[in-house]
């Protein structure tokens, strides 16, 4: 089954915006995963597309209306759909976005929605009703969670299987390099490539001695240093 992820926004001509470069993007040109963006706006019922309103108990900043989000949400998954979305929220009080997160979502039998929120955010009933999930990319506030979108699908996208030509390298990735020793997760070593010595400053000497025991033992040491450092 292809992966499909579909984007409720009010800006669709974000999209498919760096999802459409590098190798996430190859993978969509290749068919490796499909993207549809629904414009929230087409859902509303009046004349002037409202799609907001000021906020119950005062304050500033306008929500998104309940009857408009609701009816996206439920005319893609009627509509478009063949099987039942799980539906993502992005937004500042969702749980903090992993790599382990990235994995779950790329293993889902089923469409991925990502809700796109904006202004102050969407009216809470809409979450509690038609939404799984609530997910955020760090604690910090964005003008949209389109940003949020493009970093969840990325993450997401290349790992299903095809996406990266050398499949192995996930193994070695950051949050995905496990310690022999303590099974947790370490972020990846330092890299390096020609010339030998740069500006002054050169390659260690183990990467160019051909010993890979050795290699392997110095790559561990420094994910384990670049990880400390993060705590």
């Amino acid at each position: 089954m292809t992966f499909q992820a579909t984007i409720l926004t009010l800006f669709p001509e974000a999209f498919p915006g760096l999802l459409g470069h590098s190798v996430v993007g190859r993978a969509l040109q290749n068919g490796l995963w499909a993207l549809k963006v629904v414009n929230i706006r087409d859902y509303a019922p009046d004349k002037h597309r409202t799609v907001d309103d000021t906020p119950y108990g005062g304050g500033a900043g306008m929500v998104l209306k309940p009857e408009v989000v609701a009816a996206a949400l439920r005319g893609t998954r009627n509509q478009e759909l063949e099987t039942k979305p799980y539906v993502v929220y992005l937004g500042p009080a969702g749980k903090r976005f992993t790599q382990a997160d990235a994995r779950r979502l790329a293993a889902l039998q089923c469409p991925l929605v990502l809700l796109c929120g904006h202004y102050e955010g969407i009216d809470e009933r809409v979450l509690e009703t038609d939404v799984d999930e609530v997910l955020s990319i760090g604690d910090y506030v964005l003008s949209g969670g389109e940003v949020a979108a493009q970093v969840v699908l990325d993450a997401t996208v290349r790992l299903l299987p095809g996406v990266l030509g050398a499949e192995s390298s996930l193994h070695e990735e950051s949050f995905d390099l496990i310690d022999p020793e303590t099974k947790k997760t370490l972020v990846e070593y330092p890299h390096y490539t020609r010339p030998a010595v740069w500006e002054g400053q050169a390659v260690p000497a183990v990467l160019q001695g051909g010993n890979h025991a050795e290699i392997a033992k110095w790559r561990l040491e420094q994910a384990r240093l670049r990880t400390a450092k993060l705590k």
